[in-house]
């Protein structure tokens, strides 16, 4: 919990409201963004990501097996989050596990559309192997390195990122489809398929503090927010997914407006983050 004098919460909300942030960025400007990938080798894909002194890891492990009999033509993909007691004193104990709970379901909610998986940020078909018998399974784990406020967005910036990263093996089918028993199945371990994230949006979250919203807020803006929204936006400018956060209600308008600005600046923050990714891929093969 980040702990601010009377003068320091006005000076706060004061330059906020003149669109001047304490760290001399505007309103809807995230802080620099760090992208590495592939720093968990043993996994699928992995990335890591800085935005300002908050760093995540994400990672994604490939495993086959059985689609939902609800489902029988997707993939299914699980995501679970742990917050590190070394990252903010909160996090140990209780306060972690509650931290770790809730950003697993915003991201769930924002990545993975409703229960029917309609609305899904991530292709789940193409997880498909045979339909009703074998797909991909896709675990992705974030962790919380160190924190200073806006967890969500780098989680989604760091999965985004990692799935980037993710060859799944080509997988060949041995015996006939078609047929009652569970096919067999040969797991290529020379040839990869390179995970397509062309729809994986990202999450901005607008937080409202005082009469104004901004983006990438640090823990010091996050303890002055009355109510947070997380909007996840893909490179059409679509909604795929919201959550909310904070006790305070909002105006429908206010969610528009929300939304609106979620556009805007996520299409700014895509370009941003590709580049990156690009520029990581690139010093990954010239080490390699």
């Amino acid at each position: 919990m980040v702990g601010l004098s009377v003068g320091e919460k006005n000076f706060l909300k004061g330059g906020i409201a003149q669109d001047l942030r304490t760290d001399g960025r505007k309103r809807l400007a995230y802080r620099l963004i760090y992208v590495e990938i592939g720093v968990i080798p043993q996994a699928s894909g992995s990335a890591r990501v800085k935005m300002g002194a908050t760093d995540v890891i994400a990672s994604v492990k490939a495993e086959l097996g059985k689609p939902n009999p609800s489902h029988p033509d997707k993939g299914r993909v699980f995501i679970y989050v742990d917050c590190s007691s070394t990252a903010e004193p909160t996090f140990e104990g209780r306060g972690g596990d509650e931290l770790s709970a809730e950003l697993s379901t915003a991201l769930q909610r924002c990545l993975l559309g409703g229960r029917s998986g309609a609305g899904a940020a991530i292709d789940l078909s193409s997880l498909s192997v045979v339909q009703g018998k074998v797909c991909w399974d896709l675990y992705i784990d974030g962790l919380v390195v160190s924190a200073d406020g806006n967890i969500l967005d780098a989680l989604g910036a760091a999965i985004k990122a990692a799935l980037s990263n993710t060859c799944i093996p080509r997988v060949q089918v041995c015996a006939d489809p078609s047929s009652n028993e569970q096919p067999e199945v040969d797991v290529s371990d020379e040839e990869f398929v390179q995970f397509d994230t062309s729809g994986v949006p990202v999450i901005v979250t607008l937080t409202k503090v005082g009469r104004h919203c901004i983006v990438d807020a640090t823990s010091e803006e996050e303890s002055q927010m009355s109510s947070a929204v997380s909007i996840s936006v893909n490179r059409e400018g679509h909604v795929c997914g919201l959550t909310k956060r904070g006790g305070a209600g909002l105006d429908p308008a206010d969610i528009l407006d929300m939304v609106n600005k979620a556009q805007v600046v996520g299409s700014e923050l895509i370009n941003d983050l590709d580049s990156k990714i690009a520029a990581a891929e690139a010093c990954e093969e010239e080490e390699s």
